[in-house]
């Protein structure tokens, strides 16, 4: 699945920026296997969620300015029985009106043009 090809990449690039040993962007995008555009998104969505990613010419290293942590993880399981029934697979969010109060629905029409 790709969301788990995406989250290996953000993995080994944020192991890699950690160490201070990246190379120049294009160096790195060959390292991680992806174009240095790729990179540069990645690095983006990085520092929307937080990341203090900085590049050093001098050292030719992305780098991050401030301690930084990431931590990725998945858990992919079967459920039993009881944990089906409790989870009802989002059933219940069904079950009650999107729009409880008419009035809202109505001025949402009216600013969309339903």
């Amino acid at each position: 699945m790709k969301i788990f090809r995406y989250l290996e990449r953000i993995e080994r690039i944020h192991k890699m920026v950690l160490q201070e040993n990246t190379g120049s962007p294009d160096e790195f995008a060959r390292t991680v296997g992806i174009s240095r555009t790729r990179l540069y998104e990645i690095m983006d969505d990085l520092k929307f969620e937080g990341a203090p990613i900085s590049y050093s010419k001098s050292c030719r290293t992305f780098y991050y300015e401030e301690p930084f942590h990431i931590e990725i993880s998945v858990d992919i399981k079967s459920l039993d029985n009881e944990e089906v029934e409790i989870t009802s697979g989002g059933q219940l969010f069904f079950q009650r009106p999107f729009f409880p109060d008419a009035g809202i629905l109505s001025l949402f029409c009216k600013l969309t043009t339903c």
